[in-house]
């Protein structure tokens, strides 16, 4: 079993009862050491070079010192109050970390400078206290404490980082939650542009909104841009389907959608139109009615909404094309059921072929003269209103 020494924020460490005159030599060097320590930092570490010059610099310098001085305290047991000079050190090691998270830096530069740290650390103090008579045990006895009480430091930094970075991320988490939640319902341009700047997400040219099963986005985001934007919360205007979920998937060019549509593939996906980042809102609402109106089909292909305009605009008001059909077709309620379904079904023949007689009979499998015949009675019924471009429209519309 190993006998080190080992750190701890409410268990200082014995001391080694260094002699009073070895102490004295080594916290006189502690300025020394301090520049010493920064000044091969900045030349063995290259993330350092430049934040350690000026201020930065002498800054660094006292947290040296501060951190040599509370492990003299410690090491020798000279001083009252040393597990709080522990407190101090260990502290500052630990904003140190949150810092080089917030700075952008990884924790590898950090741990570099570190063992530099300790290494010129060591030197030059156990030179003091040799040159002040240190024993040879304790001077490496000594050195195992100097190198523990890095490790804790490192780790306490170590820790520091780990937890910025976790805010961080739940922040920015929340900001791109409400990013996304504003693009859904169509925030004004200005709540758009600063909820993104908050969320610190670059706005791309178009986004395109894609409707899927909560269980197949997972292999969709690996193969779509590291932006996308999906909600963690309930997706608005589909809360009665728990199961979908959206993306909002950047694109630069409308060329980009079929690779998007080939990504889609087997995934159940509806997939909106691209628009400007700005107006994601109508995206994900034209793909929002597709699923609405039932017309996602059970097919490997995603279902391509720009496919399916004339059921969209049929469909936006269901109501409102009822009661166009009753208007339209109300020349009609006089005669048998069966009598006016076969006008109904060549009427709209007639309109969807122009008038062309052949084709329509051929659509019907009946004779022309049939149709001939089937298109006197609808005209005595009708009357002028079949040349009619606006009755044309309507019944066009109705029989569709």
């Amino acid at each position: 079993m190993s006998n080190r020494r080992r750190w701890r924020p409410d268990e200082p460490a014995a001391s080694l009862d260094l002699p009073p005159d070895a102490v004295d030599a080594m916290r006189a060097e502690l300025p020394t050491v301090a520049v010493q320590v920064v000044d091969a930092i900045r030349a063995e570490v290259p993330s350092y070079a430049d934040p350690f010059k000026g201020e930065m610099g002498r800054n660094i310098e006292n947290a040296v010192r501060l951190a040599l001085g509370g492990f003299l305290a410690i090491a020798s047991g000279a001083a009252e109050g040393a597990g709080a000079s522990y407190e101090q050190v260990y502290d500052a090691a630990y904003g140190l970390g949150r810092g080089e998270a917030r700075s952008g830096r990884s924790m590898d530069a950090l741990l570099s400078a570190y063992r530099v740290g300790a290494r010129v650390a060591w030197r030059d103090m156990s030179g003091a206290g040799v040159r002040a008579g240190l024993p040879s045990p304790t001077v490496a006895e000594f050195a195992e404490l100097v190198f523990d009480y890095i490790d804790e430091l490192s780790a306490a930094s170590a820790a520091g980082h780990a937890d910025e970075l976790a805010t961080t991320g739940r922040v920015r988490q929340r900001y791109l939650e409400r990013l996304t939640q504003n693009l859904l319902r169509g925030s004004s341009p200005d709540a758009l542009e600063a909820a993104a700047e908050r969320a610190e997400w670059t706005p791309p040219r178009l986004l395109t909104a894609v409707i899927l099963p909560e269980s197949r986005s997972r292999g969709v985001l690996q193969q779509v841009d590291a932006q996308t934007l999906q909600p963690t919360e309930q997706v608005p205007g589909l809360e009665d389907r728990p199961d979908l979920t959206v993306l909002l998937v950047p694109s630069s060019t409308n060329r980009s959608r079929a690779t998007l549509m080939r990504r889609l593939v087997g995934r159940e996906a509806v997939v909106g139109p691209a628009r400007p980042w700005l107006q994601a809102a109508s995206s994900f609402d034209r793909a929002a009615r597709v699923v609405r109106l039932g017309l996602e089909r059970q097919a490997p292909e995603a279902v391509d909404t720009e496919q399916h305009l004339p059921e969209l605009i049929l469909g936006a008001d269901p109501h409102a094309i009822e009661d166009l059909r009753l208007q339209v077709l109300a020349p009609l309620d006089a005669l048998r059921p069966a009598v006016a379904e076969k006008l109904k079904d060549t009427l709209r023949s007639w309109l969807l072929h122009q008038g062309r007689r052949e084709e329509v009979a051929a659509e019907l499998f009946v004779h022309p003269q049939t149709v001939r015949y089937r298109m006197q009675q609808l005209r005595e019924l009708y009357g002028d209103r079949l040349e009619d471009p606006a009755w044309v429209l309507r019944l066009t519309l109705a029989l569709a």
